[in-house]
């Protein structure tokens, strides 16, 4: 980067980027895997699908929230020459990095439908909705501070994730207006014409 910057993407933009393909494969995988009966049972199947869903959506949701608030509380003003990476580009680093992970979960959770029915599924669809509501908290805590918050992307790992791991030493912080991603990542709305 130029005269010292850094190479910035949205903190929940890489918190968000899993939870489209992974509520995706789930919602598939519990569709086909309603088809086989199983050995428990289509209804015990999808009970204990429900109460996996509900697991892990709020085990996602609420995991780490202690390391994300204090790394935000700690949050350093970027650079001029701090580079800020657009949503997109984020987004396709964290998928193509995990694109094998997503693969093999799709696959179990289709297998395990001839054991649970649908509950692979659910499982996986749990996982995609805890990591939206995870980013959906982060964007609150970016509009009470009135800061976006970004992480340097070489302190992600590999696969373009983990970005409150240990590697993670701190945040950067810009104004609200910042970059291409709202709040909590989503796509950003295009201003109403006049």
């Amino acid at each position: 980067m130029a005269r010292g910057g850094q190479g910035l993407a949205r903190l929940a933009v890489v918190v968000r980027a899993g939870a489209a393909p992974l509520w995706w494969l789930g919602v598939a995988a519990a569709g086909i895997g309603i088809v086989p009966e199983g050995v428990t049972g289509r209804r015990i199947g999808v009970l204990a699908g429900a109460v996996l869903f509900l697991a892990a959506a709020a085990v996602v949701a609420l995991a780490r929230r202690g390391r994300y608030t204090a790394l935000a509380r700690g949050a350093a003003r970027a650079g001029k020459y701090d580079v800020l990476q657009d949503r997109a580009v984020t987004v396709r680093t964290w998928r193509r990095g995990h694109r094998w992970w997503l693969l093999l979960g799709g696959a179990a959770a289709l297998g395990s439908a001839f054991a649970v029915p649908a509950a692979g599924g659910m499982l996986l669809a749990g996982l995609g909705t805890g990591l939206r509501l995870k980013a959906a908290w982060l964007g609150r805590l970016e509009r009470t501070g009135e800061t976006l918050l970004w992480v340097r992307v070489d302190w992600l790992d590999r696969h373009g994730g983990r970005p409150a791991g240990k590697a993670v030493k701190g945040l950067r912080g810009t104004g609200i207006a910042a970059g291409d991603a709202a709040p909590g990542g989503a796509r950003r709305r295009a201003a109403a014409l006049v």
